[in-house]
């Protein structure tokens, strides 16, 4: 409910309100209450504020009293209708032009004929909420009861003392006695007066244990001031209003009129206070102050703080934030989102100052919490950017930094340093000054993520190198160990030791250098270069078994040199000399030592006797051999391992090894055979002359002829003749290369070549004799014809007319050949 003063300046209309708060009826209006505060403009005071209210009897002139003392606009009694009842309940306004803000409540009047036998008790609550909600109380009396034993000011008096005491902890409150239409008597005589009735009151009143030896001026500071008449002399009335209003200005302040300031509540709870008062007192029971004093700060704080995070959601500037922290790194987010807060934890601070201490902090505390619990995902949103920024650079820098050819524990110590840093200053910007959350497990996280990569990254280094120095291994071995099994010579094995050694030696060096950059303990140091000896092993492990697996191809290829090349490595021309036997013989001991070579890995330097075994039990007699007996007690192939040989370094066991044997002569002996038979044939070839005892047989048988020829030279001149024709004949043809290939071969040569050979050689005498003649002017010189000519126009011929196998044709040229060299 509202009444505003008509007719007044619009200043006045606008500030002087007057609002019923309490009905007739004695309940409270909880929204005019509540408008109050707002409308009035009363929240915003804090505790600059003051609250003044009047008690007295009906029809005193409280109401026109406090519209001139205070420019209010409170319902006045009309004189012309007679006394009765005008203010009804409790009505509250803002006094105009005082500071401070002044709340300005009148109350009903007591002793009122309308409420009957329930005046004492309202009397007694409105009494009880003025005490409780003013910082001075104004009691309005009429002069002429001054004085008087049962007058209307002892009973209102009593009452105010006796709901005193339901104060739990009352403070010190103004009592400002008024006097109204002052008749000539001195003030100071009515002052002391009333003072001494006041004491009288005091001293006769029942009070609690706990107050009862307390003065009165420890619970009221009593003020005496008079009125005028306002009917009879309305001017001086006026007047003395005014002079009195100037001690309402600044009443607030040291030894103003407000006697005690001490349990405030602040102005914007003032509304909720008084409400909450009302409730308790309405319900009868004790106003326990410090309690409701909490109890409105709790609920006001509550209410503020309440306000402020409503605020903080509907915020431009947070919003704004939270948009951009959900879609990338906000630099100085920590800085802005501090700001907000100060903002809004500055604005609760400055509302919620005035009220009690302990709940205002507590309440600030679950605003600050609130407020942080709804940003803490943005935080952990900015932290996992933060992490994976700080990642991507790490991952970044180390690469660049391994570029460079630095070490690669130094790189990875030095760019995992400056990552961190970079996050730690990356999350000295978005850490919130209210907030003490736990970076340590993100922190944590990243050390953790920063680690596996470059442990990732050191583990793909540490592959490539041991690759690279594996390959380096591969390409040192396995070419030259591939080289020397395949001559298999009795130092083989040796050979591959010492390549072994010095090409480990030389890559477990090297590779122990390449790993110092990476800093890894000795242990794990030990196995790499372990690791990369056993590499080196199993490379030559390795190649001995695939050449152990061509084992009877290179024995098949050993055998076939040694037995068709001589010591000069010239091919072997099986003219009838040669020992075929013994030549076989070697060859077949040049292909068993390369079984033994290639039986076993010998990289350990531990004798064996592979080599003799073989030897003994493959060529020097077999079983029956007497060597055999006295240096094995049985056969020695007859078995799965070797001796002194450890089965993983064993390529080809015993028993293969026979079985490679058999397989081997099997294949070869067609070989040793063709040898046989080309020496046979070339055999056959030159013994083309009668045998030594036909030629003595002949010699004896034709003495006769013999000396016939010598006693007529002309025989012996003819036989001369035709053993020069005969020679001319030989040195023409080649009559043993012509019988090699057979008698009747030869004859058939010889026979289609014979006359044409001899007519050049008539024709070669004609043209010598006719040379002869005419030597004093030849016409040209032309070389004598050397007798060797016959012989290759004889080939050429023969060569046309005959062509010989392959087979044999290479075996008969490289007879010529060394015919000719001969």
């Amino acid at each position: 409910m509202e009444v505003s003063i008509s007719g007044g300046e619009g200043e006045r209309e606008r500030s002087c309100h007057a609002t019923q708060v309490v009905g007739a009826d004695g309940e409270m209006d909880g929204e005019a209450m509540a408008w109050f505060g707002p409308g009035s403009g009363l929240l915003g005071r804090g505790l600059s504020y003051a609250v003044v209210s009047i008690v007295g009897p009906q029809g005193s002139g409280k109401s026109t009293l406090l519209n001139h003392l205070f420019g209010t606009s409170f319902t006045e009694m009309d004189a012309l209708k007679g006394r009765s009842q005008t203010t009804k309940g409790i009505w509250v306004a803002k006094a105009v032009g005082i500071e401070p803000f002044t709340v300005v409540m009148d109350l009903e009047g007591t002793d009122g004929r309308e409420r009957g036998e329930d005046d004492t008790a309202f009397e007694k609550q409105s009494s009880l909420f003025a005490l409780a909600v003013s910082d001075i109380v104004m009691i309005n009396l009429w002069c002429h009861d001054i004085g008087r034993e049962h007058a209307a000011n002892r009973p209102l008096l009593k009452t105010i003392f006796e709901v005193l005491m339901r104060l739990f902890s009352p403070r010190k409150t103004t009592l400002l006695l008024v006097i109204r239409d002052k008749t000539k008597t001195p003030l100071d005589y009515l002052s002391q007066a009333l003072k001494e009735d006041i004491q009288k009151i005091w001293d006769a009143v029942r009070k609690p244990e706990v107050y009862k030896e307390a003065a009165l001026s420890e619970f009221f500071n009593v003020e005496v001031t008079a009125l005028s008449s306002y009917e009879e002399k309305e001017e001086l009335f006026k007047e003395q209003v005014g002079q009195l209003r100037q001690r309402f200005i600044h009443s607030i302040a040291p030894g103003g009129l407000a006697a005690d300031r001490r349990g405030v509540i602040p102005a914007s709870g003032f509304c909720l206070s008084a409400l909450q008062i009302w409730k308790v007192i309405r319900e009868n029971k004790d106003l326990n102050l410090p309690a409701h004093k909490v109890m409105v700060a709790t609920v006001r704080c509550e209410e503020i703080a309440d306000e402020k995070f409503k605020h903080f959601m509907s915020d431009k500037g947070w919003l704004e934030l939270e948009a951009a922290v959900n879609s990338d790194l906000v630099p100085g987010f920590g800085k802005k989102l501090n700001s907000i807060l100060d903002f809004y934890l500055s604005e609760y601070d400055t509302e919620a100052m005035y009220f009690d201490e302990d709940v205002r902090t507590a309440k600030r505390q679950e605003l600050e919490s609130e407020i942080l619990k709804h940003t803490y995902p943005a935080f952990k949103k900015m932290l996992e950017y933060l992490h994976h920024v700080v990642l991507n650079k790490f991952k970044s820098d180390l690469e660049q930094s391994l570029k460079s050819s630095e070490g690669f524990a130094a790189s990875a110590r030095y760019c995992a340093q400056s990552s961190m840093e970079k996050f730690d200053a990356g999350l000295r910007d978005a850490l919130v000054k209210h907030a003490e959350w736990d970076t340590t497990k993100v922190r944590s996280k990243l050390e953790q993520h920063i680690k596996a990569h470059a442990t990732s990254v050191r583990g793909t280094k540490l592959a490539e190198l041991k690759a690279n120095y594996e390959k380096k291994l591969l390409d040192a071995l396995a070419g030259p160990i591939q080289s020397i099994l395949e001559t298999a010579e009795r130092d083989s094995w040796a050979c591959i030791r010492r390549l072994y050694r010095r090409e480990t030696e030389n890559a477990i060096l090297a590779f122990s250098a390449s790993l110092s950059e990476f800093e890894l303990d000795q242990t794990t140091t030990q196995k790499m270069m372990m690791d990369l000896r056993e590499h080196a092993r199993g490379i030559v492990e390795e190649k001995a078994r695939e050449e152990a697996g061509n084992v009877l191809m290179r024995m098949r290829e050993r055998f076939s040199t040694v037995l068709s090349r001589d010591k000069d490595s010239m091919p072997r021309t099986w003219k009838g000399n040669e020992d075929i036997r013994a030549i076989t013989r070697e060859a077949r001991i040049a292909a068993l030592r390369l079984l033994s070579v290639m039986a076993a890995i010998r990289l350990d330097d531990k004798p064996d006797k592979i080599d003799r075994a073989l030897i003994t039990a493959l060529v020097d007699g077999g079983p029956l051999s007497q060597k055999r007996s006295i240096e094995f007690t049985s056969d020695p192939l007859a078995s799965s391992t070797w001796e002194e040989v450890p089965p993983k370094n064993t390529l080809i066991t015993p028993v293969q090894c026979k079985s490679i044997w058999r397989q081997f002569n099997a294949e070869t002996e067609y070989a040793v055979a063709q040898a046989i038979s080309m020496q046979e044939a070339h055999r056959r070839s030159n013994n083309w002359l009668p045998p030594a005892w036909t030629i003595m047989l002949l010699a004896i048988l034709g003495y006769n002829e013999f000396m016939f020829l010598l006693r007529n030279p002309l025989y012996l001149l003819g036989l001369f003749i035709a053993f020069v024709v005969s020679y001319a004949l030989w040195l023409q043809y080649d009559i043993t290369a012509y019988f090699r290939h057979g008698t009747l071969s030869g004859l058939l040569t010889i026979t289609s070549g014979f006359l044409p050979t001899l007519m050049d050689i008539i024709t070669a005498v004609i043209n010598m004799s006719h040379n002869h003649k005419s030597s004093s002017h030849p016409p040209r010189h032309r070389p004598p014809l050397h007798p060797q000519s016959f012989k290759n126009q004889a080939e050429q011929q023969a060569q046309v007319q005959y062509q010989v196998p392959d087979s044999l044709s290479s075996y008969s040229s490289v007879d010529s050949n060394s015919d000719d060299e001969c």
